[in-house]
């Protein structure tokens, strides 16, 4: 097996409790890793964790290395003396009880209020160590942290309007105008390079405190990067885009049964032939980077590395496109090579519409894929996969993931089924009900049971299914552009009883 066999659950740092505003990588952080150590899991799975852009969406970053800036913890910083009470100034306001949402206008406009304070207090005094440690990151990182810092110094100075709308001199990158921006945004690059310092330093305390407790962390690669990110800006020759700097083809996925339209992403896509030119260091570094962070990673939309869908520039849906082959084996042979990995620590989401040719990539460097017992009860033509009797031991397996309804909200009806009848849902529950021997009391508690029972070696439960919440905690709806991302877990919501139960089940199950 690639990994031993264990349990672990899914929750990005921004449904934490505590925090201002958001969770963040402060003591609700350090306090949820005892909780996880205590109900005996191995795991955290965690989203990408990069600065999101549109949508909020982890997914939609400003950049496929830097770290998202609304993580870092002003309590930590006020400890520091990077911050003081009176720095740090109003809050933004935390949830009415019941709501739990983030309120992201307002946690980035306080962030963006606070960080050229923390940028000067930084200043103050530049011979403490950890000065020569912001020294040695910016050295070290200065590959893609030079183009970040520029391009969101030269992005807010355009009123956050994508790179495509600045002036052309500087959306083109040329040099004369990188050497006029630097000189000019001086002290908001150097902000910029402070703030992802600061991140970098966080993160690295948490993931040690993760490792001290015999707990791994799992990241997420998005195949596709932003359009509007400091990637595609500083790496134009890398994505598909015509003179002015728009894609002149589009990602997304066709038509399924769960999206009569397809999925239309609207990420450039890759000219992998140029990719393959400078054997493939850009996607290398990447890997590099985010094996720095965590210890396993979920490559999402894995298939696409096979072949992806390809939509016409100016298309509304995803309905007409084309399959176009991907970089295959060979992008996978370059990062083990370059890493010296005898095995790559990846997770293969390998859902939707799957070819014999996905397959045998997946098996190539025996890759665990994934199967959702959420999608076990319904008329789809894979739904058998995901029951576990017919599960298999190379497979990470979820009761449901960020993109699904909560457990009991997809038993009672709620936002996942806005496509589904009534009798289609009255038969999922039947079956259901049927097949893991349950009532109406404490379906989520039966879900998790049957992944935890499961021959898989990886089961991951969505806490929000751990503590048996409704649709008002599903975390994204697949196809919407706002009203995303927002979910938190309020304090002491994960309570004792909870983490007893499911170490208690991790035991009965081997699996701690």
């Amino acid at each position: 097996m690639a990994f031993r066999r264990s349990s672990g659950v899914l929750l990005h740092p921004t449904s934490l409790p505590g925090g201002a505003g958001i969770g963040d990588l402060g003591p609700s952080a350090f306090a949820f890793v005892d909780g996880l150590a205590a109900a005996r899991q191995r795991l955290w799975q965690v989203l990408p964790l990069g600065p999101t852009g549109y949508g909020d969406s982890p997914y939609q970053c400003f950049s496929a290395f830097a770290g998202n800036p609304l993580l870092i913890s002003p309590e930590r910083l006020i400890e520091s003396g990077l911050l003081t009470e009176s720095d740090a100034g109003d809050l933004p306001p935390e949830p009415a009880p019941h709501s739990g949402n983030v309120d992201f206008p307002s946690v980035i406009a306080h962030r963006r209020a606070i960080w050229p304070t923390v940028r000067d207090r930084f200043d103050a005094d530049r011979s403490t160590p950890m000065h020569d440690r912001f020294d040695r990151f910016c050295s070290a990182q200065a590959g893609w942290l030079d183009d970040y810092a520029l391009f969101m110094a030269v992005k807010e100075a355009h009123a956050d309007a994508p790179w495509i709308e600045w002036e052309p001199d500087i959306a083109r990158k040329d040099p004369s105008a990188v050497a006029r921006w630097s000189t000019q945004c001086i002290a908001e690059i150097r902000m910029h390079k402070v703030v992802q310092f600061l991140f970098f330093e966080q993160w690295a305390r948490l993931r040690d405190a993760c490792h001290a407790r015999d707990i791994e962390i799992m990241g997420d690669l998005p195949i596709f990067v932003a359009h509007d990110s400091a990637d595609v800006w500083a790496h134009r020759e890398l994505f598909q885009l015509d003179e002015h700097g728009d894609p002149t083809v589009l990602t997304g996925v066709p038509p399924d049964y769960f999206s009569a339209d397809g999925q239309l992403w609207g990420n450039p896509h890759y000219r992998w032939d140029v990719l393959h030119e400078t054997g493939y260091a850009w996607w290398i570094d990447r890997f590099r980077a985010l094996l720095t962070l965590v210890d396993r990673i979920r490559v999402d939309h894995f298939r696409g590395f096979e072949a992806s869908w390809e939509i016409p520039a100016g298309a509304t849906t995803a309905v007409h496109g084309r399959w176009v082959k991907g970089p295959g084996a060979s992008l996978f042979e370059a990062v083990r090579r370059a890493l010296t990995l005898d095995r790559l620590p990846l997770v293969a989401e390998n859902l939707g519409v799957i070819t014999p040719e996905v397959e045998t990539l997946r098996q190539r460097f025996d890759l665990p894929g994934m199967a959702i017992l959420q999608f076990g009860f319904g008329t789809d033509p894979q739904a058998p996969t995901f029951r576990p009797h017919n599960y298999r031991r190379d497979l990470v397996v979820y009761t449901g993931t960020h993109d699904n309804d909560t457990i009991v909200g997809w038993w009672t009806g709620g936002s996942g089924h806005s496509t589904r009848s009534e009798v289609e849902i009255a038969e999922e529950r039947d079956y259901a009900r049927r097949y893991l021997d349950l009532d109406d009391r404490e379906v989520h508690w039966a879900f998790v049971r049957a992944v935890l029972a499961s021959v898989a070696e990886t089961a991951i439960v969505p806490v929000p299914d751990l503590l048996g919440l409704g649709s008002e905690a599903r975390l994204n709806r697949p196809g919407t552009a706002s009203g995303n991302w927002r979910w938190r877990m309020r304090e002491g919501e994960l309570t004792a009883e909870v983490t007893q139960r499911l170490g208690m089940l991790t035991e009965t199950y081997e699996r701690a």
